[in-house]
């Protein structure tokens, strides 16, 4: 079972963790190594300089400039850099300014992978004018750089923000205007039919096959495309019947084709049906791979089965499959929906001794698991863990913490949790501050709840209009109107700068009294 380590303020773990890392360079005898620690702690300083600089306040580009001399950035560079920004939940501008700092201030070349991390960070945020706006800066410079993955990331955000009219558009623009010379063919159609079976749009996904399949004669992989849209939808039945229409039309389902139908029976808690179609696949010459495997695991926890997921997951070794993080994951999840949560943990231990590295998805399942069983004093102890691993949860994490701590009344572990994100250079989510600032609020600490607001504004991020009422009424209780005007004012230039989603604050309604 896990030890968990001793209570201590967070900023005494990262101290330690900092210390720790600075000796394992001392005793690191290969260089490379110490060059590849460096370059990783470069990599976040200048993410942490993005995400917390007053852009635009102040000119982004000239700071950047100070502390990244052009001639020592490189590709990989540029890459991880971005990659730091997306997973910060940075606001997509900021990225932008780095993008275009890149490219108009160095030799770096340009990689396929760098655009589509900015495209992906900017149709997060729906700034699609400014994504259009790279697209069409890339054609000058080298449209081969645009990929199909590229197509993808914009497509599937107008397909989830904007209408059916508008995402068919885009795809009309990009094939005449944006992907230019390159003939579009049953690999671009794929990726629109896919855009619209992820969103579980399968009225508008049969739609655009009806009206076009006749000019990009389908193949295997746009089956599968469809019957992933029908599974996504969960309605096993419309799988089963497309599966049929599939075989009859001539297509021969591969493997892709099982994992989809027996992922929907899984969903569906039909674990039977899923390990009869697991048999199928073998006998079909079709060989399991580990996503399959992995799937059926996923299934056997929502059966309740922990006997049956751990047979799957002991038998990996023997079909040559070794578990990655995904595996473990499956596994993990089904011992904690058992509310097995000690051999969870161990699990956590062996997948540590075997140098496979949690992920967001092994923190957030054993963060819901102790939550529901263990207290308070588990969840404190796993978290300063995460700490000491210097590792940064997903957004979905930290909502869920920040309730479990606020609700509890550990608000100073709320703080905690929001200092720390800030230090890693991460901008939390509106709705961790909305938890967070309820909470401070509603115990009387409202300079707190207050520099959690500025904090946020300052990083470029909107705050949703509750949390601004909230601080306004409390505020002007407090008899400070001066704060009040101050939050107005960021507000309102924010506004301007960055555009705000529905709901968020956009300032003052009523005139100060």
């Amino acid at each position: 079972m896990l030890l968990f380590f001793h209570p201590r303020s967070v900023r005494q773990l990262i101290r330690y963790h900092q210390n720790t890392a600075v000796r394992a360079i001392a005793f690191n005898s290969t260089s490379e190594s110490c060059v590849s620690l460096e370059n990783e702690r470069e990599i976040d300083r200048i993410a942490k300089i993005i995400s917390d600089h007053p852009f635009p306040d102040v000119p982004l580009q000239p700071t950047l400039l100070h502390h990244i001399p052009p001639s020592n950035l490189s590709a990989k560079f540029v890459e991880n850099v971005l990659g730091r920004l997306f997973a910060a939940n940075t606001n997509g501008v900021k990225a932008f300014e780095f993008f275009k700092f890149t490219l108009h201030y160095s030799n770096v070349s340009l990689t396929s992978d760098a655009i589509e991390k900015t495209l992906h960070i900017l149709t997060r945020m729906r700034y699609f004018d400014k994504a259009w706006e790279v697209m069409e800066e890339i054609i000058e410079i080298d449209p081969s750089l645009l990929t199909l993955k590229s197509m993808s990331i914009v497509l599937s955000k107008i397909a989830k923000f904007q209408t059916y009219e508008e995402t068919l558009a885009a795809f009309e623009r990009m094939e005449k205007h944006i992907f230019v010379g390159r003939n579009f063919g049953i690999d671009e159609f794929n990726v629109l039919l896919r855009v619209f079976c992820t969103q579980r749009q399968m009225k508008e996904a049969k739609s655009i096959f009806n009206k076009m399949y006749s000019r990009f004669p389908t193949n295997t992989k746009t089956m599968n495309i469809l019957l992933l849209g029908f599974k996504e939808t969960g309605d096993i039945t419309s799988v089963e019947l497309f599966y049929h229409e599939m075989v009859k039309r001539g297509f021969k389902p591969n493997g892709i084709t099982y994992n989809i139908r027996i992922d929907a029976y899984c969903k569906r808690g039909c674990l039977d049906d899923g390990l009869r179609l697991f048999q199928e696949m073998e006998h079909s010459n079709c060989s399991p791979t580990l996503e399959t495997v992995t799937t059926l695991i996923h299934g056997a926890g929502v059966a309740r089965n922990v006997t049956r997921a751990w047979e799957l997951f002991n038998e990996l070794p023997t079909r040559k499959l070794c578990p990655d993080a995904g595996a473990y994951n499956a596994m993990i999840s089904v011992l904690v929906k058992c509310r097995q949560v000690e051999y969870a943990i161990n699990l956590v231990n062996e997948m540590e001794e075997k140098h496979i590295s949690p992920d967001g998805i092994t923190y957030h399942t054993m963060f819901h698991g102790l939550m529901k069983s263990n207290g308070i004093e588990a969840v404190r102890g796993f978290y300063e863990k995460m700490v000491m691993q210097n590792f940064v949860p997903e957004t979905r994490t930290v909502v869920m913490l920040m309730k479990f701590f606020c609700g509890n009344r550990y608000l100073d572990l709320g703080l905690n949790l929001w200092g720390y994100l800030l230090e890693k250079g991460s901008c939390p989510h509106d709705h961790a501050l909305a938890l967070l600032v309820t909470s401070l609020c509603s115990h009387g600490r409202v300079q707190e709840a207050f520099d959690c607001a500025k904090q946020m504004l300052n990083r470029g991020r909107h705050m949703g209009k509750p949390v601004f009422h909230m601080l306004e009424r409390f505020l002007r209780e407090a008899g400070e109107i001066e704060k009040l005007k101050n939050l107005d004012e960021m507000i309102r230039k924010l506004g301007t700068a960055y555009p705000p989603s529905r709901g968020h604050a956009l300032g003052l309604s009523t005139p100060f009294c």
